[in-house]
């Protein structure tokens, strides 16, 4: 909606500033279509009367009129300006959808190359062991509390910028984001797991990170980013349903 309104607030205003104001001393004005100084004569195209007509110069305030049709024209032009920065992101961010795989998971694009992050193979520690989390099958009844850990304590993936930009492809329309995660002996925590007592629902607890978000087309392809800088340390990309113990984790860490 944003582009159709802010072409429609350029046209509105482009057809105010059509239409000048010759204000005269003694604090009058004509509306006018344009004026020019004609030797001790103003000539000036009448809105009103549609037709030329004349003014001695003493009687117009020329320096009011000029700083009037000035500050207008300096709306419009900044108005021009948005326009054609918007038109350029817009055909940039095209241009970038297009590199982007159909396929998913998560991506980025690092000076115009792509960038693909393999998922992290999750498991669901509880007292009884470790289970490989598999999306599309159950997972184990989990008693008391839990922990999803990804193995190793550092990500292969390393991202050197303190406010990175990925694109995801959903596999399903689920909730997705960021999350700092935590590393302890020869792993790293994504998330924490309970079951309600009374309910026997599983609860999980993300360190999320504040992100912005862009919904890029119709079938799940997002662009997502931190809000603000973030420090050096482990973080994920994750998809997940609340609940279903679901999370798909790519995991990578900022240097």
């Amino acid at each position: 909606m944003r582009k159709p309104v802010f072409l429609l607030l350029v046209f509105v205003v482009t057809l105010a500033a059509a239409n000048l104001k010759l204000y005269l001393k003694d604090g009058s004005f004509q509306l006018v279509r344009e004026y020019k100084v004609d030797g001790d004569r103003v000539r000036y195209y009448s809105v009103d009367r549609s037709d030329w007509e004349e003014i001695p110069v003493d009687l117009v305030d020329l320096k009011r009129s000029d700083a009037d049709t000035g500050a207008r024209q300096a709306a419009i032009d900044v108005l021009k300006r948005e326009d054609e920065e918007e038109k350029a992101a817009a055909k940039e961010e095209r241009q970038e959808i297009l590199k982007i795989p159909r396929d998913p998971g998560v991506y980025r694009l690092e000076d115009g190359k792509l960038r693909i992050f393999k998922a992290a193979e999750a498991t669901v520690h509880t007292s009884k062991g470790r289970n490989i989390l598999k999306v599309l099958t159950p997972v184990p009844v989990i008693t008391g509390k839990a922990t999803l850990e990804i193995s190793g304590e550092r990500a292969a993936e390393v991202v050197k910028e303190k406010s990175p930009e990925f694109f995801i492809q959903l596999s399903e329309f689920e909730s997705f984001g960021i999350v700092k995660v935590t590393p302890q002996k020869g792993v790293r925590i994504v998330e924490r797991i309970s079951v309600q007592p009374i309910t026997k629902e599983n609860a999980e607890e993300r360190d999320k990170v504040e992100v912005f978000t862009k919904q890029l087309s119709d079938n799940g392809l997002y662009k997502i980013w931190p809000q603000d800088p973030l420090a050096p340390g482990e973080y994920a990309v994750v998809e997940y349903t609340d609940g279903k113990i679901n999370t798909q984790t790519w995991d990578f860490r900022i240097e």
